[in-house]
């Protein structure tokens, strides 16, 4: 009992630490229009906070979670963002995994996305990025930055839980339309560098109350380590220019886990339908619901909102 006692609150390895950053002055830079972009990416577990509180692993030598969002999810600030209804959640399962959406409609009568906020700092590329250079010494790429809110139906993630391609999942439960807000323009500096970022307290409120208070500078990994992942993660895409990148969130946000009970999960065998099971009937008052407001500050880099509703979604599943 000891020997399982320690297993599960055994602390990790190695605790992720901040990475070394040149800080830039926000006041020697300049501002471009932030456009909708050719593509989207976002790294995950990025901050020590927000692992330990989804009780997640960390190899500071392994590529952390790197996902791809839908481009309809670039939506800008001030917009009103629908909640996913079940319709919507198991059609996304269901493009997902075939099958997984009716499992899904079959176990649940109604399905709530346990839609989550994660106020996090963004890049975009400011030109086109040959995948050679990013080994190169002495290579620093062009970047604007930007606030914005990375929304997450963590449902859909959830039931990415062993599953092989389990980023997917995460990436579509990120998707759905405006789950991305962003400003109109992104901050660039007048001399770049490889591991510049702002240093700016991101800080998320729900409906006035906040949720997530954290500075930038707390990232375990700088701009290209992440371009690096992101290359090594999807060899075969492009780094366009116009490109975004999101940097993940620090911790605060709504689903946190115990390790210890992960573990025990894990341990036991216990099925991603049981998970879900367990947390959809835990507290929920954290997620957000309709008519929620939610704003993400950064400081001298702006503000981003958005307010949940309840309209329905038209999508549709086949039988």
């Amino acid at each position: 009992m000891l020997a399982v006692g320690y297993w599960l609150f055994r602390p990790l390895p190695v605790k992720p630490v901040p990475a070394i950053f040149h800080h830039y002055d926000l006041n020697q830079g300049s501002h471009v229009p932030l456009d909708p972009p050719p593509g989207i990416f976002a790294i995950g577990l990025s901050y020590a906070k927000h692992i330990e509180e989804t009780a997640s692993d960390f190899d500071p030598d392994a590529v952390p979670p790197v996902f791809r969002k839908d481009l309809r999810a670039f939506v800008r600030t001030g917009a009103d963002v629908a909640m996913p209804d079940s319709d919507a959640l198991c059609a996304a399962a269901e493009e997902l995994e075939p099958g997984l959406g009716k499992m899904l409609r079959k176990e649940y009568s109604a399905l709530s996305p346990l839609l989550d906020y994660e106020g996090e700092l963004g890049f975009v590329l400011l030109e086109d990025i040959d995948p050679q250079a990013l080994s190169a010494p002495g290579f620093i790429p062009r970047l604007g930055f930007f606030i914005s809110n990375d929304l997450s139906a963590r449902t859909l993630a959830i039931m990415g839980e062993d599953q092989p391609n389990r980023y997917d999942y995460w990436g579509a439960s990120k998707s759905f339309p405006g789950f991305m807000p962003v400003g109109d323009l992104a901050w660039v500096p007048d001399e770049p560098r490889a591991n510049g970022i702002p240093s700016v307290v991101i800080e998320t409120k729900v409906n006035g109350q906040t949720r997530q208070k954290q500075t930038s500078d707390q990232l375990v990994y700088t701009p290209l380590q992440m371009l690096r992942f992101i290359h090594a993660a999807y060899p075969e895409s492009q780094l366009h220019k116009g490109a975004i990148v999101l940097t993940g969130t620090p911790g605060g946000v709504a689903l946190k886990s115990p390790r210890w009970q992960v573990r025990l999960a894990n341990l036991i065998g216990m099925s991603r339908f049981k998970k879900l099971s367990i947390k959809l009937e835990s507290d929920l008052s954290t997620f957000l619901k309709p008519g929620d407001r939610v704003v993400v500050s950064g400081g001298k880099l702006g503000s981003v909102a958005v307010t949940i509703t309840d309209k329905k979604s038209t999508s549709q599943i086949p039988d």
